[in-house]
């Protein structure tokens, strides 16, 4: 199953099918197909929300949705901790609404980054009633009580109930239509942004890029590992489909390793200065966990990479434990295994089993790139104000134009 699911992330993402091996060439007709019976189920299913046969469900506080067009690897779940970390600033609970798809990995991340601070975590595939749940439990702040004010530092709001909730916050909600949100936020990796341009499986897009219409900001991730030309190619495309849509970038900058076995002591980057490093990783965007490893000084850098949300297995431990010992005999050393969060929270046990090398985890954090004027000053006015205006027409029923 994994060689397939590589095999299909090659083909979709690949600008030539005609450079293909023959192996992946024969997969092509049944892809297609397979994405054709997807367009068709995807275009019956927007027209039955479009006509109100299929109904969204409206909450009583503001729902912010961080979604994106492709599969993996889009900066979805740091853009959703960065969102709950700015109202926590601001002592507001967030009800952050996540299936916890894989064993859970980026809810389990996501608890441990949020540890202390007031914001909720709610798994399951049926967001709607997880939210009305947590609602029913815990209560709700009014949005008037922050919304339009000056500041929503504490102080100024005023004392709000421990655990009440304020806004809600969809991880990777673009394509959950069932739930209304009043601000769409569209996480796009600058480093593959849209492989073929043709939807699942044959390409990676969820849906045609005319969605991009619905977003109200467009972010670009991984915008610190790419040219500025390449930066400028991706933002013409996105406005010849949305013109007016504001479009800012992000990049996930590496604050400090931990050891597999001793979550609580930090290390200091440079520890892998000059070592061999062996990347090991189960993400969406695997080539932006090694250029930023390469970029900590490594003296030589080698791969193993997975599927996203891939579980590890024995034999893939067996493998990693094997290409670590090539490693060692080629270099005289013993390698450094670096892993992403996501892949030691999936399963933090099974990577104890390489315990005779040292195996770390790399921390990075989401930080907007400053850009033309854009900041994460910037970044969180406009926040504020879309969520403020939008929110406002929801309740006057007013349709909100860009």
């Amino acid at each position: 199953m994994e060689k397939l699911r590589k095999a299909v992330s090659e083909i979709a993402y690949a600008q030539d099918h005609t450079k293909l091996s023959i192996t992946h060439r024969s997969l092509i007709p049944l892809l297609s197909l397979s994405s054709y019976l997807y367009t068709v189920t995807l275009s019956l299913r927007h027209c039955l929300y479009h006509f109100g046969l299929f109904s969204k469900q409206r909450l009583a506080v503001p729902v912010i949705s961080v979604g994106n067009l492709t599969w993996g690897g889009n900066g979805k779940t740091p853009m959703v901790e960065f969102i709950a970390q700015w109202f926590a600033d601001s002592g507001i609970t967030t009800l952050i609404l996540t299936r916890g798809y894989a064993g859970g990995d980026e809810a389990k991340m996501l608890a441990r980054h949020l540890f202390g601070k007031p914001a909720k975590i709610g798994i399951g595939a049926n967001r709607a009633a997880t939210a009305a749940s947590f609602l029913k439990r815990y209560g709700y702040i009014d949005p008037h009580r922050y919304l339009f004010k000056e500041t929503w530092a504490y102080h100024k709001v005023g004392g709000f109930d421990s655990g009440e909730i304020g806004p809600i916050v969809l991880d990777d909600g673009m394509q959950h239509w069932s739930l209304h949100r009043d601000l769409e936020i569209i996480m796009i990796n600058a480093l593959s942004p849209w492989g073929n341009c043709r939807l699942i499986p044959l390409g990676p897009l969820r849906e045609p890029l005319t969605a991009l219409r619905r977003a109200d900001v467009a972010v670009l991730h991984h915008a610190n590992l790419i040219t500025e030309q390449n930066l400028k190619d991706i933002e013409l495309m996105i406005r010849e489909v949305k013109e007016s849509l504001p479009i800012f970038f992000t990049g996930m900058i590496p604050s400090y390793f931990f050891e597999v076995g001793n979550i609580n002591f930090r290390i200091p980057l440079g520890v892998i200065l000059n070592a061999i490093v062996l990347c090991v990783s189960a993400i969406g965007s695997a080539n932006a966990f090694v250029q930023g490893i390469e970029k900590m000084g490594a003296f030589y850098v080698d791969r193993i990479d997975f599927s996203d949300h891939h579980l590890f297995q024995t034999r893939d431990i067996e493998m990693i434990a094997m290409k670590l010992g090539v490693l060692e005999d080629k270099f005289g050393s013993k390698p450094v295994v670096v892993v992403t969060e996501k892949d030691y929270d999936r399963d933090p046990e099974i990577l104890q089993h390489l315990s005779s090398f040292k195996v770390l985890v790399l921390c990075s954090e989401l930080q907007i790139i400053p850009n033309r004027g854009q900041s994460q000053d910037s970044f969180i006015k406009l926040l504020k104000e879309l969520l403020e205006v939008k929110w406002l027409c929801a309740k006057q029923n007013k349709p909100f134009i860009h």
